[in-house]
């Protein structure tokens, strides 16, 4: 089992961002958006590089497309977040508490997810690579027909997870502490599970091999 490989972003001296809106296809470098109200916004296509998002709404925010590098998000919240087919490359995203917010196609690498909660989080499609998902509660995240690999849930609390059509290498669950899922349980190969995790899962994985336990 090869963990995943994640680092610590450390900004440099910041910029506070001047105001007015984000704009499609925009390029900030080296900027600090703070307690801001972003919810609405047109962001598609932009590029984040060495950036800091620090207690923003992002309901509805539209970042499609996105590129975000060496960024941290912070105590963002929002309904309808838009990063679609987005790329996210050594990002932290911390104490987030989000709903609906909607990366299906996205391709994430290096990226933390620690502490927060995240309802209805659509990862369809996606793409994640060196992912770490820590002491954060998803509820009914669908990551199906994604690609994992070498990702990590510690101390997560999964709930009604979508595992559909999923495929993964080296997906590390041993942690989570709580581990429902309602759709894909036959797709755990390439993941590691505990033994009481097995045992929980099990009349779910007898189901699927038409195994009768009475």
């Amino acid at each position: 089992m090869a963990a995943a490989r994640v680092a610590e972003v450390r900004l440099p001296p910041l910029e506070r961002f001047g105001g007015g809106g984000l704009d499609p296809d925009g390029d900030y470098d080296g900027v600090e958006f703070a307690g801001l109200d972003l919810g609405g916004q047109r962001g598609a296509g932009a590029r984040f590089i060495d950036c800091a998002l620090r207690e923003c709404v992002l309901d509805g925010t539209e970042l499609a497309g996105a590129r975000l590098v060496d960024c941290v998000l912070e105590g963002v919240r929002g309904v309808g977040t838009d990063l679609a087919g987005a790329s996210l490359r050594d990002v932290e995203v911390r104490d987030a508490r989000l709903g609906g917010a909607q990366l299906h196609g996205a391709v994430l690498t290096g990226v933390v997810a620690r502490g927060g909660k995240i309802d209805f989080l659509n990862l369809r499609e996606a793409k994640l690579t060196d992912v770490v998902f820590e002491g954060c509660v998803l509820v009914e995240a669908d990551f199906a027909g994604a690609r994992l690999e070498r990702v990590e849930f510690r101390d997560c609390a999964l709930r009604r997870v979508d595992f559909g059509a999923v495929l993964m290498k080296d997906v590390d669950l041993r942690g989570a502490a709580e581990l429902d899922i309602a759709r894909g349980v036959e797709r755990l190969a390439g993941a590691v599970i505990s033994p009481a995790q097995l045992l929980e899962l099990a009349p779910a994985l007898a189901a699927q091999v038409g195994v009768r336990v009475e």
